[in-house]
């Protein structure tokens, strides 16, 4: 047998086939038996912006001179053929893999009879094993530094394969299992042709450094979470709402984008509104984990139940149960980490608001923020009429990674520049 090829991508989004590119890929090829062979890993220019900057910290300066993907998909090609694909919720990098592939030409067999899913395995081996990578790395004890550099989080995915590979040796130990459960999928892989693509010559590019940004606390609570759900394209499902919900921002287009992976996955309205009030239930057993939910907790949490449409006394309820649950905790005011101004920070406003556009300008300078004309990467937040507009301002903020709010919420953020 060939063995493995452990794969994470680093994206200007979350669905390929909405213009969103890898902007980093790392491959980890592993033995049948679960030792690394080797490592692989390079930038890549996406020839777009570079989307959510804060969460996987790569800089423009870092890809003007990286290769493009149809540079690298020759040597990327020998890495992955033969070996089965290994991911943690492999369905994103499959995806994703399988769209730069069709842009550079190519149809590669990248597809489900290849894939090996660790968080699925990790989640049937190892009981209570929360769903995000970095959740079940630390709960399995596997070191897990630069979250969100495609090298890392591949290099974790690979130990977290050696651990289900040593659970089923357990397993076959014992006399529990004859043989490796996904075993048809190495067979598969190894026997599956790969087209003959090319190699351009042109090496790879590793990030000279990270961001070093701190976790924002929504993804820290989500890491937590155990997985729950009944059928695998459910946890594939909320693993996508995972990523979506890094930032706190769930624009319509990325509601239409999650709706159109539910219907690719089946799961209708009924069954979706049902995964995402589990989904808050299980937040607000992570909020209360520690016995302490401060206001800015409550806030996160009322306003992810918005961005699922759940009604606001959900919030509520889930917190009841979850402190019932948990022990009594206390309501206190420390802050969490979360979006705020700071003194100086650019503000742009768009769109026809319910107040004269100088009014704003005027409240902004009063609270020390910069009203600018125009949307770029230095600019901290778009205050919208409509955080979905259409305008330039708000499609640039949009591609930038660049929080846009309504005039209501920039009223309560103008009150909380330069607080805790």
């Amino acid at each position: 047998m060939a063995g493995y090829a452990v794969v994470d991508t680093e994206t200007t989004g979350l669905f390929p086939f909405e213009h969103h590119r890898v902007v980093e890929i790392a491959v980890v090829q592993v033995s049948p038996d679960g030792q690394v062979e080797d490592t692989w890993c390079t930038l890549l220019n996406p020839g777009r912006d570079l989307g959510p900057q804060q969460i996987h910290g790569i800089r423009a300066a870092d890809v003007l001179d990286a290769p493009t993907f149809g540079q690298v998909a020759g040597d990327l090609a020998e890495l992955l053929a033969g070996r089965a694909f290994v991911g943690h919720n492999v369905r994103f990098d499959q995806r994703f893999v399988q769209a730069e592939y069709a842009r550079a030409g190519w149809d590669v067999p990248v597809v489900g009879p290849v894939c090996l899913c660790t968080m699925q395995w990790a989640g049937r081996l190892f009981p209570g094993t929360p769903r995000a990578l970095g959740g079940c790395c630390e709960h399995l004890g596997i070191p897990l530094a630069e979250a969100h550099t495609a090298l890392a989080d591949a290099t974790a995915a690979a130990d977290l394969l050696r651990a289900c590979l040593g659970a089923v040796g357990e397993l076959r130990a014992a006399g529990l299992a004859d043989r490796l459960p996904w075993e048809d999928v190495l067979d598969v892989a190894q026997t599956t042709p790969w087209p003959p693509i090319p190699r351009s010559g042109v090496g790879p590019r590793v990030r000279t450094s990270s961001d070093g940004a701190p976790t924002p606390y929504l993804e820290r609570l989500a890491a937590s979470l155990p997985q729950s759900a009944d059928r695998v394209d459910h946890e594939e499902y909320l693993a996508l709402l995972d990523r979506a919900l890094l930032d706190r921002v769930l624009s319509v287009r990325e509601q239409q984008a999650l709706a159109s992976v539910a219907a690719e996955l089946s799961i209708d309205r009924a069954t979706a509104l049902r995964l995402h009030r589990d989904y808050l239930a299980r937040l607000a057993g992570a909020a209360w984990a520690d016995g302490v939910v401060t206001e800015t907790e409550r806030a996160d949490l009322d306003e992810v139940a918005a961005l699922l449409s759940l009604d606001p006394g959900e919030v509520t309820a889930a917190l009841g149960r979850a402190r019932h649950e948990t022990g009594e905790g206390c309501l206190a005011g420390a802050e969490a980490q979360r979006f705020a101004l700071a003194p100086g920070d650019l503000v742009v406003f768009t769109g026809e608001m319910s107040l004269p556009r100088d009014v704003w300008c005027d409240r902004a300078r009063e609270a020390g923020l910069v009203p600018h004309g125009n949307v770029t990467k230095k600019v901290a937040l778009v205050v919208a009429a409509d955080p979905d507009s259409l305008s330039g301002k708000a499609r640039k903020a949009a591609d930038y990674g660049i929080p846009i709010v309504t005039e209501h919420a920039f009223t309560r953020m103008l009150g909380e520049v330069g607080g805790p």
